[in-house]
């Protein structure tokens, strides 16, 4: 009888402990979840080339720090992009990080987040008068300073002519870029001729106006385009009237068909924009204020946005030219150098 209880009590004692262990493990795990910090990405949609890089960075870089991205593409609707958020607020992520299709179309959607006590960081378009936590982009008028300079330096001055094909007409960057673009122009005398917007982004629309058009653009020295994606359209369009390479064109997002082009001589300069780095930046801010830390460093300011005072961190983009493609767009592992020079491989750097 003895040894039976003392076997049972060894038992006991046994399945105590396993049940113990159980339990703090449970304790740990769930601890370990609810510090997971909970983050929502919307994107307008991946129609630009970049779009997938910023994506792919900030997903590793939040996942690196111990955090969980929900990705969603809304496809150029902003009625679907109002949607996602909803969907956000219902599922309590901590962050919400937005690339906006209409800046406007999307306060309230920035209320109702903040309403709920969700954080919400406005991705490289400003979400204009609306209370978010964070606008981190690129310095946009520096943007369009880049483009008008490069061409003056290119020899474009007093006398000239410059058509303007301007990206979507609801993102917030739009007006930054050819407003400081258009300084340079008035500066230095050139005579803008017309001035196109491509709703959504679509680039086909740029082409249409090369080809519906032609008594504008044989008068014009150069183009400006919005981005890369329709500077793609406007050189295809100007090689088929034999116009490719005497037309200057200017671009941004250092697309690799851009620096391909670059490198032939059909496209002046392109903006680089580092994306590792502003997808690291926005990674690493979106999971600090979803932990509730004060934001900081030596690149964070602020900027007035209609009644709110919103926290602004701005990145610098560099012009890239023939002269420095090898150094910044190669050198920084941006592109390939036998991508580059794909199409001219004589030309090629050893």
């Amino acid at each position: 009888m003895k040894r039976w209880i003392s076997l049972l009590l060894t038992l006991s004692l046994l399945c105590g402990v396993s049940a113990c262990g159980t339990s703090e493990s449970g304790k740990v795990s769930e601890t370990e979840e609810e510090k997971k910090i909970q983050i929502g990405l919307t994107f307008d949609s991946f129609v630009i080339e970049r779009w997938q890089r910023d994506r792919d960075v900030f997903v590793s870089v939040a996942k690196e720090l111990g955090a969980e991205v929900n990705v969603q593409n809304a496809n150029g609707d902003v009625e679907e992009q109002k949607k996602q958020i909803d969907y956000f607020i219902k599922k309590e992520m901590d962050v919400i990080v937005i690339i906006a299709i209409d800046p406007e179309e999307l306060r309230d959607s920035v209320a109702r987040a903040k309403n709920a006590g969700i954080k919400v960081v406005s991705y490289d378009r400003l979400i204009d008068d609306a209370d978010v936590d964070l606008y981190i982009s690129f310095d946009n008028e520096m943007v369009g300073t880049l483009m008008g300079e490069a061409l003056v330096e290119e020899g474009l001055g007093d006398g000239d002519y410059v058509i303007m094909l301007g990206g979507s007409p609801t993102d917030n960057n739009v007006p930054l870029v050819e407003g400081a673009f258009q300084k340079v122009m008035e500066k230095n005398k050139v005579t803008i001729l017309d001035i196109l917007h491509a709703d959504g982004w679509r680039a086909e629309i740029a082409a249409s106006y090369i080809y519906s058009h032609i008594a504008a653009v044989q008068r014009a020295d150069a183009v400006m385009c919005g981005n890369d994606d329709l500077a793609t359209q406007v050189v295809r369009a100007l090689a088929e009237t034999r116009r490719a390479g005497d037309i200057l064109v200017v671009g941004q997002d250092a697309d690799l068909a851009a620096c391909q082009r670059i490198v032939e001589g059909t496209q002046l300069m392109t903006v680089y924009k580092p994306v590792e780095r502003l997808a690291t930046r926005a990674a690493e801010a979106s999971v600090a204020l979803g932990r509730g830390e004060t934001l900081g460093g030596e690149d964070l300011t602020s900027i007035e946005s209609g009644t709110y005072t919103v926290p602004y961190i701005a990145l610098e983009p560099i012009s890239v030219n023939r002269d420095n493609i090898d150094e910044v767009v190669i050198g920084s592992g941006f592109h390939l150098k036998e991508d580059v020079y794909l199409n001219v491989p004589d030309q090629m750097p050893q």
